[in-house]
């Protein structure tokens, strides 16, 4: 079960980040101002794929605690670390289909003959 998400690192979720930072409004012909990162975060999108980005990290980093005390031994019941590691790939799952969904749905717009 730690085979499907062994790939998981900060890295990665870092990555998934910085996509999902890069969408923003485009900026018309007559603005001249650009929309700031800070902005895109305060709005409800932004905040939701943070959340969930935190999510994520929340759920790995009890993923990879769970680990850490059943190997030294202090883990009283080892199911703990099956249903940490099914959390975790749940939540970077979900994650992943809403940032696909998401970029799917920046395509079309951007596409769109107006």
């Amino acid at each position: 079960m730690s085979a499907s998400i062994e790939g998981i690192n900060n890295t990665g979720i870092t990555g998934i980040a910085n996509t999902i930072q890069k969408i923003a409004p485009p900026v018309l012909s007559g603005q001249e101002e650009s929309t700031s990162l800070d902005q895109v975060k305060d709005s409800a999108f932004g905040s939701l794929f943070s959340e969930l980005i935190q999510g994520v990290k929340d759920s790995d980093a009890e993923f990879t605690e769970a680990q850490y005390l059943l190997s030294t031994g202090q883990l009283d019941n080892p199911v703990q670390v099956g249903i940490s590691a099914y959390k975790a790939e749940l939540s970077l799952s979900l994650l992943i289909q809403l940032r696909n969904r998401a970029l799917e749905a920046y395509n079309e717009l951007k596409n769109m003959n107006v």
